[in-house]
């Protein structure tokens, strides 16, 4: 599953940045049932974590609720230049990573 992360290559210290991310899942609530009658197992992403060099800086749970290839957009502040570290997990064993730098100045 691919996931897409958007984040300033560059910025200043201090200012506030968004950081913006989409992955690809079907997120199957488990609420459905086939046409057979027999409930369609439940699939979703569960939980998403943002790490900057290595700290943890934005965390959310997600529910049967969320849409399919959930959008998540965020904002924090510049501190210093690093890598973003962007981590998925949800049912089945699903887990998806993906990283972006960024220089501050």
């Amino acid at each position: 599953m691919a996931a897409l992360v958007n984040v300033p290559t560059r910025a200043k210290r201090g200012d506030i940045i968004e950081i913006r991310t989409l992955t690809s899942h079907i997120m199957e609530t488990g609420f459905r049932h086939t046409m057979d009658g027999a409930p369609v197992p439940r699939d979703i992403i569960t939980s998403f974590t943002c790490r900057h060099n290595g700290a943890e800086i934005f965390r959310a749970d997600l529910f049967p609720a969320i849409a399919a290839n959930p959008y998540l957009s965020f904002f924090t502040v510049a501190k210093e230049s690093g890598k973003f570290e962007f981590e998925w997990i949800g049912d089945n064993g699903y887990s998806s990573i993906a990283s972006a730098s960024i220089i501050v100045e």
